[in-house]
């Protein structure tokens, strides 16, 4: 699959330098700003952060300089809030390539006591400020031992003791790179085309300017005084010479007293090119250790499911040539004394309980699937990078809402075959299957929204997001389900190889019990993406970006190999024992993966969100947690029903039965 991509970038690469005057190549949306000297250089803020409440909050809910023209949001996406992301203005005033030093920002009005306690509490909960130049996170660099550390943001302030100190001085260093007027296309999106349009100017002549590729802030506390600023006004001269040391904290808050605060920027020309200035954001620590175990374990579960796959396939194949060999009277003496699958012959297609729940499971089970694919498979090849915020969470909804067309198709297909080409009651199906995974979710982000609602977090889904997110819903996803649950009941059912007799055959009983075997069945399916696991909760709830997209796509395939055929497995040894319903139970035994990563996500707040705080956080946890449990169970349970049925479909049409 690597190679695919790869193969489908040198192609788009080798069109794109056939383009007259085109010598790179950028996706829509994603191509470098010219700024020419004294070009003014916008700054925005984001929502203020913390791993210890995974709560966020407005940068403006705190006493931090407001812009002299007043806040205005920035164009944000359906991504973007449904992630929580308030992007606005700020006060902070570059120009490129225009080094400035003590710059006065603003002398913030004293501090109230709910403003003050506030102002502590967010201190107290290690709350981060993040700050955007030109699509870019403001980085900060701490150095421990021989090696340095990055962080995205800066934290508002520091405890010592029972004092607490705020950072009131940024000093901000802008990385530029000369732009590469002659060897670069801009490429314009539109909303039906790109226009790739050949750069210089209309003589083809080249333009001097710059790119910004880099952006670094380094926090201080210095201790101002408040009356030396009270005739200043913004981006004035602070009066002395302002000495910036991280190592040290001098401005403490009090109540009613006001906070001073300054800035200095440099730019400073760099190597970065601007295709790789997204490479600081983008490293991971141990990241050879995180390549290895992924590869030792894929390489272990390929091989094990490689040996249960072919052992599988020996022993089904050896019972079947025996069976076939032997003649009408052979078979029927062979049925009276030999025990298993052969004997449950007219009861292996017997209808299943709660039909029309199974039939739904598996059609939300295909929509989530398709979903994860092509998200993944879509950002695996550059579209929904780091650099376009909500992207990811954008795609996701829109390939769910289209895929619905899947999951009724599905759906009604699987109804249709236990009805036996009965199609009645598709609508039924349909509806069941456009509300019943969605249902869930509105649910339980309901709930979690009231809690962030009333913690004013930014968090919350605004009420008319959710109303958009409601037409979205039954404007687009149900009447899609239908028009899938309509083609479905047009399809063909497919036509069962063995008649089912009316008497269904007694079960014998078994010596352990087989939903113990069943749940015991998602550990294999659990050991193919554990590792992987662990770096995506990590980029959730830490704050780290997560980028290896190609290694997760392999991951997501591999683990859907693994689910068919442990359900596969785990349906022959039920039907060795002449259990006949291996409907649900085909349904669960790679479904039951979802227990342990909700298990691991129990473990994971216990023993790595150690500081998270408060019974609202953890709630939120577990909440999401919960959710994506219960995505993942239908998916995968999805994937092991299909490969049992398909299973069982090919082991009795083989089989020579009145």
């Amino acid at each position: 699959m690597a190679r695919l991509g790869a193969l489908l970038l040198v192609v788009v690469a080798a069109a794109a330098a056939l383009l007259p005057g085109a010598r790179g190549f950028y996706l829509p949306g994603s191509y470098p700003h010219k700024y020419n000297p004294g070009d003014a250089l916008s700054v925005k803020v984001n929502s203020l952060t913390s791993i210890d409440t995974e709560m966020p909050f407005s940068y403006y809910s705190l006493p931090f300089c407001r812009p002299g023209d007043g806040i205005k949001d920035s164009a944000e996406n359906l991504g973007e809030l449904l992630m929580g992301d308030r992007i606005e203005n700020s006060p902070y005033r570059f120009k490129m390539y225009t080094n400035e030093s003590d710059v006065f920002l603003c002398r913030s009005d004293p501090l109230a006591p709910d403003a003050f306690a506030l102002l502590k509490k967010r201190i107290d909960e290690m709350y981060q400020v993040n700050l955007i130049l030109d699509n870019l996170p403001a980085i900060r660099y701490t150095k421990k031992d021989d090696y340095f550390l990055r962080w995205t943001g800066y934290p508002v302030g520091i405890r010592v003791g029972v004092d607490y100190y705020v950072f009131n001085h940024l000093q901000f260093t802008v990385l530029v790179h000369k732009y590469e007027d002659p060897n670069v296309a801009r490429v314009m999106g539109t909303a039906d085309a790109t226009d790739v349009i050949p750069a210089g100017g209309k003589d083809g002549s080249s333009s001097t300017g710059w790119m910004v590729v880099g952006f670094e802030v380094v926090p201080c506390s210095i201790k101002h005084n408040p009356e030396d600023a009270k005739s200043h006004k913004m981006y004035d001269r602070y009066p002395s010479k302002i000495k910036c040391d991280p190592t040290t904290v001098s401005m403490s808050i009090k109540e009613n007293e006001p906070i001073v605060y300054t800035y200095e920027v440099s730019f400073v020309e760099s190597d970065i090119k601007w295709p790789s200035r997204w490479d600081a954001y983008l490293k991971m620590e141990g990241a050879k250790v995180h390549w290895f175990s992924i590869l030792n374990s894929l390489m272990v579960i390929a091989f094990l499911a490689g040996i249960v796959f072919v052992i599988l396939l020996r022993t089904v194949r050896r019972d079947l040539t025996k069976y076939e060999e032997l003649d009408s009277e052979a078979q029927a003496q062979m049925n009276e004394e030999l025990s298993g699958w052969k004997l449950v012959v007219s009861d292996v297609f017997r209808a299943p309980s709660n039909p029309m729940l199974l039939c739904v499971m598996v059609g939300d089970g295909i929509q989530i699937l398709g979903m994860a694919v092509v998200t993944i498979l879509f950002a695996a090849l550059g579209f929904m990078s780091p650099a376009s915020r909500g992207t990811l969470i954008t795609g996701m909804l829109f390939f769910y809402l289209v895929l619905g067309i899947l999951a009724g198709y599905a759906g009604v297909r699987v109804w249709k075959t236990i009805k036996c080409g009965d199609h009645s009651g598709w609508v039924g199906v349909s509806w069941r299957v456009a509300c019943f995974f969605p249902g869930i979710a509105f649910l339980i982000l309901t709930t979690l929204n009231f809690l962030l609602w009333g913690s004013q977090s930014t968090g919350a889904i605004p009420f008319s997001l959710f109303v958009v997110l409601l037409l979205l819903w039954f404007c687009i996803s149900v009447p899609l389900t239908l028009v899938g649950g309509f083609l479905g009941a047009k399809a063909p059912h497919i036509e069962y190889p063995v008649r089912t007799n009316q008497i269904p055959r007694e079960i014998p009983p078994q010596r352990y019990p087989s939903w113990l075997l069943v749940l015991g069945a998602g550990t294999l399916p659990f050991g193919t993406l554990f590792i992987e696991l662990f770096f995506i909760m990590s980029s959730i709830w830490m704050g780290r970006v997560y980028y290896v997209f190609g290694f997760l796509f392999i991951v997501l395939l591999l683990l859907v190999i693994v689910c068919a055929e442990v359900s596969l497995v785990l349906t022959y040894m039920h039907l060795c024992v002449e259990d006949w319903k291996w409907w649900w139970k085909s349904f669960f035994s790679s479904g039951s993966v979802a227990i342990y990563i909700f298990l691991y996500s129990i473990n994971y707040l216990v023993f790595d969100l150690k500081s998270l705080s408060g019974p609202v956080s953890a709630t939120l946890y577990i909440g999401y947690s919960l959710f994506m449990a219960i995505a993942i169970m239908l998916a995968t349970g999805t994937v092991g029903f299909i490969s049992s049925f398909c299973f069982v479909h090919y082991l009795f049409s083989s089989v020579k039965a009145d």
